[in-house]
């Protein structure tokens, strides 16, 4: 999935920074007693390309968060135009798609929502990190990009959001919203115009100022559908008007959207220190990959020491959390080893040794530079439980990766960067893709390598589905199916077994072949005339 963003400078004191966009085709909010999304007042807001719509006032209670959406849409979902019919068609024809991400969206969409509304921005604009991600805030494009709202490190730095080993502020839910929210009214500010803003958004302000200029040079219109826009772009807003189209008509549609009802999901509780979040999922009576899906920021096994001091727990435990939390003194809340230093150890190979970092253990023991005498000792920040339980870490994640490769047909190289190396380098040499090197030890292609890192290369194993005495003098070749053909004509003109090409392509026996259908054939050479 291709996402784009750039910095872009707009005057010699200002930045404005592009989001993106990952499908291909792929402060809390008010509340009424009840819970409910209100805010005080009905405001009304227009520009000279929305529509006039209203935040809802302290009357507005919808059970359902879909018809909230609704009533607060502003942009115009009705237009005459063909990039925006093509992808209404997609969505209408995929609604497995839209239960999917309306499921997903259903532990974020309750705050989000109520940010956007806040703020007396369109309620299409809480639409958008379907768009982004698919409302998966651990998402993470070959761009860099990551989290609902798809930040790349640049633009994240630029609006505040945190990033270090402990913690990434691109997936975190409160933090990512407060970030892309902030930017999208910035770009509104600057265009006027929502459709401009959410082009922007997507390939940089600097690249839609230059369209405009561009048009108005030639005298042509500088609405968004006239401009000449990255490939991307060009898709970028019909997707979110096509969307927010759909579920406004999800019932003339027959769309079956996942319901999400009109009550808050979670509660945003106030931590004075780092806390295990194994042990936070067990004050909170849920599971720790619950508690990672609402905290997605949190890259470790625990928060980060220099914060966000705060997690989201539900609001069906939280009670139970805060009295449970007040009765653990900060001390307890983290697990620390006691180590001894040996003779010849560096912080380096123990922070290696226990899975940390050199930053962890100077910060933890508050050492000016790195070095450490022998016989002295050092307190190092553990696990309280074993690093499965942590599910959605990122090392679990990383984990879970190079199991589902190992299961693949593919063979496991590890190999050490040198001085020099480049990911186009150590790619071309091992006859990969460097979107595939870089996705497979989690990193984008502009990333950095340093000289001594390690990276794992999954090279295809072409071998794999055959038995030892085809592994002598064969080929492998691709075969186009032609009318005509079934798999006993194929395999005797290959001579080579019906179960054979059924096994080497994961055929079932009920399986027709159709013209154009690819097969991959191993072929001993000196069998075949």
């Amino acid at each position: 999935m291709q996402l784009v963003r750039k910095l872009v400078v707009l005057t010699t004191t200002s930045l404005v920074l592009a989001g993106c966009q990952t499908n291909p085709n792929i402060s809390e909010t008010g509340v009424t007693d009840s819970g409910s999304l209100s805010l005080v007042q009905e405001v009304k807001v227009t520009d000279s390309a929305d529509k006039t719509f209203s935040v809802p006032s302290k009357t507005d209670t919808a059970k359902d968060l879909w018809q909230l959406t609704r009533t607060n849409m502003a942009l115009d979902l009705d237009q005459d135009q063909k990039r925006l019919e093509t992808q209404f068609k997609w969505y209408l024809k995929h609604p497995q798609y839209m239960q999917r991400v309306t499921t997903r969206a259903g532990r974020y969409y309750h705050y989000i929502l109520g940010e956007v509304l806040k703020r007396d921005m369109p309620a299409e604009i809480a639409l958008l990190p379907i768009i982004e991600s698919a409302y998966d805030p651990f998402a993470y494009s070959h761009g860099r990009a990551a989290g609902p709202w798809q930040f790349i490190p640049g633009t994240a730095k630029h609006f505040g959001l945190k990033s270090s080993w402990w913690y990434d502020g691109r997936r975190d839910i409160v933090a990512s919203t407060d970030a892309a929210l902030t930017y999208l009214q910035q770009l509104h500010k600057r265009f006027g115009d929502w459709e401009l803003a959410l082009a922007a958004y997507n390939c940089g302000g600097g690249n839609v100022s230059k369209a405009i200029r561009k048009n108005k040079k030639k005298g042509l219109p500088t609405d968004f559908w006239s401009l000449p826009l990255p490939k991307e772009t060009r898709a970028y807003v019909p997707k979110l008007l096509a969307v927010s189209k759909l579920i406004r008509d999800a019932e003339q549609h027959n769309i079956a959207l996942a319901k999400i009802d009109n009550q808050p999901v979670f509660e945003i509780v106030t931590l004075d220190s780092q806390i295990d979040l194994a042990q936070a999922a067990e004050l909170a009576d849920i599971s720790t990959q619950e508690l990672y899906q609402l905290n997605p920021g949190f890259n470790r096994w625990a928060t980060d020491p220099e914060g966000p001091h705060r997690l989201l727990i539900p609001v069906e435990t939280v009670d139970s959390f805060n009295q449970k939390l007040a009765q653990l003194p900060a001390e307890q809340r983290v697990n620390w080893t006691r180590y001894k230093i040996r003779s010849g150890d560096s912080i380096s190979t123990i922070a290696r040794r226990h899975n940390t970092t050199t930053a962890v253990i100077r910060s933890a023991n508050k050492l000016s530079n790195t070095n450490i005498r022998a016989g002295k000792y050092l307190l190092i920040p553990t696990a309280k439980n074993q690093s499965s339980d942590y599910v959605l870490s990122k090392t679990q994640r990383f984990n879970r990766k190079q199991n589902q490769l190992a299961q693949s047909n593919r063979d496991k190289i590890s190999y050490q960067v040198q001085p020099g190396d480049s990911f186009w380098k150590i790619a071309r040499q091992h006859k990969v893709s460097v979107r595939q090197l870089a996705s497979w030890n989690q990193m984008a292609p502009g990333d950095a390598l340093r000289s001594g890192q390690s990276l794992v290369i999954w090279k295809a194993n072409s071998s794999a589905n055959l038995s030892p005495t085809e592994k002598q003098m064969i080929r492998r070749i691709g075969y186009s199916v032609r009318s005509g053909d079934s798999l006993s004509v194929i395999a005797g003109k290959f001579r080579v077994s019906v179960k054979d090409i059924q096994r080497w392509n994961k055929l079932t026996g009920k399986q027709y072949l159709q013209p154009g259908q690819k097969l991959t054939l191993y072929v001993d050479v000196t069998n075949t005339h």
